[in-house]
């Protein structure tokens, strides 16, 4: 896999440092436009309507080609790859930060989703190759699902601080000096490697598959607004499920396709990715509304809501890094996935009680610190499960698979949550109206952990012994 020499463990380290801003960064640009929505609106003429596609042409973009990102890495090799979506990732944060026109913007922005859907898989797949088969892999899978949070809660504090102290394009340029650094150190901090397949791509299940997951989550995303049951939302939906039918078909008769159906056959790559997916709808979901909660509810400003997080994010770093790998080590991933979720479900049913006249101290800062324990036990176990029950020439797509869950899961639970919450409290609500709202959409999110936990304790089979590092990375 590698053509030279191992790094040193200082490299190797600094490469894990890459890694982890890989995540941070992608997850980051999620987040830090929140604030600078209204500014953006104004400036560029978007509608009410239109406005969340600041938001979603980033996420359909990224979950869609995630396991394009995937396979390219596994044929032309994850470093290549990974430096080649930090490229098209600039290009796109300075057409976005540039742009004077809706379609511009929305155009960036996709190109921002299409510059970190290759960047994430190749990420995961280069850790394997520096970890893989180490005693270091379930720290090294820790500080990198550290990073996730942090990236959340640093997009809202710095989106304030650029608009409000800067200008809205700044939330896109800020991307481009990490990504400078990020290259200025991939070529000697990060495995190279070469081809590990004939050079073929599947682009017929390419642009099925990108196509398909993209019209799912644009109708879901869409339904609330033009309504579910109407000839738009069941059209569309239909269409992306016929293109994902096909993309299934050309796998199977493909003789290098994007994706190896015999892969979802492994019970553990299964079981994780239903996790994960399940674990990116709760968590994504309970992050978005608890932060409309604290801001239209009990009147926090962004700076204050973004503070409010903090408590979780320090717990989720804490723990995914000095507690989850010795308690997977102890107890196996199966136990944490599903302890992990069970306790995201009851901190999501707890936060279901917050009240229009709450405070932070009661109706919050408890239950969202038990739903972050549980989101942090879970997510590094079925993470590093999910690339670990591959083989290690498809750890590229394994990377793209698990990340495609978790990225969908996340667009399709928020898409849905937020129809309940708006279909509960109406277009023009009250406070005691948004609140009732905001707890359908917590007790909701709690069932879809609770559902992952069912799902993973049945289905998260015990896997036939291969290497003891790998048994340990893995074990059930």
């Amino acid at each position: 896999m590698s053509t030279h020499p191992p790094l040193s463990p200082a490299k190797r380290w600094l490469g894990l440092v890459l890694i982890a801003t890989a995540q941070f960064v992608v997850i980051m640009d999620t987040s830090i436009i929140g604030v600078a929505l209204p500014d953006i609106q104004k400036d560029l003429g978007f509608t009410p309507e239109s406005l969340s596609w600041v938001f979603n042409a980033y996420v359909v973009a990224f979950g869609g080609l995630l396991l394009l990102g995937g396979r390219l890495s596994d044929v032309f090799g994850a470093r290549k790859i990974f430096a080649l979506g930090w490229i098209i990732l600039i290009a796109g944060s300075l057409l976005a930060g540039a742009a004077n026109s809706v379609g511009l913007e929305i155009a960036g922005r996709a190109i921002q989703g299409a510059g970190s859907a290759l960047i994430a898989p190749a990420a995961l797949t280069l850790l394997m190759m520096l970890f893989g088969g180490t005693s270091d892999l379930p720290k090294a899978f820790a500080v990198y699902g550290a990073a996730a949070p942090i990236g959340g809660t640093a997009g809202v504090f710095l989106g304030g601080v650029l608009t409000e102290y800067a200008s809205w394009p700044w939330v896109f340029y800020v991307t481009i000096p990490i990504a400078v650094f990020v290259l200025a150190f991939t070529a000697t901090s990060l495995p190279r490697t070469v081809k590990k397949a004939s050079g073929s791509i599947d682009v017929a299940g390419a642009l099925t598959v990108t196509g398909g997951l993209a019209a799912v989550v644009y109708a879901v995303v869409n339904a609330p607004e033009v309504g579910w049951l109407t000839v738009p939302t069941l059209s569309i939906l239909a269409g992306g499920l016929v293109l994902l039918v096909i993309f299934f078909i050309i796998q199977a008769r493909s003789r290098n396709p994007l994706m190896r159906l015999g892969l979802l056959r492994a019970p553990l790559l299964g079981a994780a990715n239903g996790a994960q997916l399940l674990l990116g709808a709760a968590w994504v979901s309970m992050w978005f509304f608890l932060n409309l909660y604290l801001q239209q509810v009990l009147g926090a400003t962004a700076f204050a809501a973004g503070a409010a997080l903090l408590p979780m994010t320090g717990l989720v770093v804490l723990v995914m890094i000095a507690w989850a790998p010795r308690l997977q080590g102890r107890f196996g991933a199966k136990s944490l996935i599903v302890s992990g979720l069970l306790l995201l479900a009851a901190g999501l049913v707890w936060l279901s009680f917050v009240r229009p006249d709450g405070n932070y101290a009661v109706d919050v800062l408890p239950a969202s610190l038990l739903a972050a324990l549980g989101m942090s036990l879970a997510f590094v176990p079925s993470l590093g499960t999910a690339i670990n029950a591959a083989p290690p020439a498809e750890t590229g797509v394994a990377s793209g698979l698990v990340s495609t869950s978790y990225q969908i899961g996340s667009a399709l639970g928020l898409a849905v949550l937020t129809a309940i919450v708006y279909g509960i409290s109406g277009t023009e609500p009250s406070r005691v109206e948004l609140t009732q709202g905001y707890s359908a959409a917590f007790v909701g999110a709690g069932i879809l952990a609770l559902v992952g936990a069912v799902i993973t304790g049945f289905a998260m089979k015990k896997p036939r012994s291969s290497t003891p590092a790998a048994d340990e990375s893995i074990s059930v």
